[in-house]
């Protein structure tokens, strides 16, 4: 009898049996990404995020909408990701995809997807940059990685890979999903945003993955 799964329901085991995806441990993020210097802004904009964090989470649970809007927003902002050339996309559902030796079909919703609108000056199909699963604070971004590599699995048929990032507001998983026979996906170190140094990375590495698609504005050199 066919069924629909919400993504929301598909274990970390159901996901690799079903796509076969198999990880890879990656203890540094330079040997994918280039890390830049942060500016003395930059340092006091992320510093205030975190600090912002600290006095929500003292205070109880962070919900999830909170997450993406008080902490997600602004990180993503900082790293440059707001511009004509990035279309943001929040709650999309994804294309369903059917699992024929199961009959079953999959459904779900991302909860922010970043795509370059335009390569050069030709318009072509959206490349996506970074998908984002988030979580609220009582629960573990590592309980959002299964969504993540559902909802990127489909890009892969269009892009060789894409950067993905699971979070619960304190805890910044980041994953590097890959095409393949098998499809891979790299974890790579764990970051914190109530931790100074680990904070000041965190925004690193969202900068390094929106510059690493050499993302500008489509009217630049017109």
């Amino acid at each position: 009898m066919a069924r629909t799964v919400d993504t929301s329901n598909l274990s970390l085991e159901d996901v690799t049996r079903i796509f076969k995806f198999e990880e890879q441990l990656n203890n540094s993020f330079t040997s994918l990404l280039s890390l830049e210097s942060l500016t003395e802004f930059e340092q006091q904009e992320v510093s205030q995020i975190r600090l912002l964090f600290q006095s929500y989470y003292a205070a109880g649970k962070i919900s999830e909408g909170q997450v993406k809007f008080l902490f997600l927003g602004p990180l993503m902002n900082l790293a440059g990701f707001y511009q004509p050339s990035i279309k943001i996309t929040l709650e999309e559902n994804i294309a369903e995809i059917s699992v024929e030796d199961e009959d079953t079909t999959i459904k779900g919703r991302m909860d922010i997807l970043a795509v370059n609108k335009t390569q050069g000056r030709t318009v072509t199909t959206p490349f996506w940059i970074l998908v984002i699963e988030s979580k609220n604070t009582t629960v573990d971004a590592m309980e959002g990685l299964p969504q993540l590599l559902t909802y990127t699995y489909k890009s892969l048929e269009r892009q060789t890979s894409v950067w993905g990032l699971t979070t619960n507001g304190m805890r910044y998983q980041f994953v590097y999903i890959q095409q393949g026979n098998p499809p891979t996906y790299q974890l790579l170190p764990d970051l914190s945003l109530i931790r100074p140094e680990s904070t000041i990375e965190l925004l690193q590495v969202l900068k390094a993955i929106r510059n690493q698609y050499n993302v500008a504005d489509p009217g630049a050199g017109a």
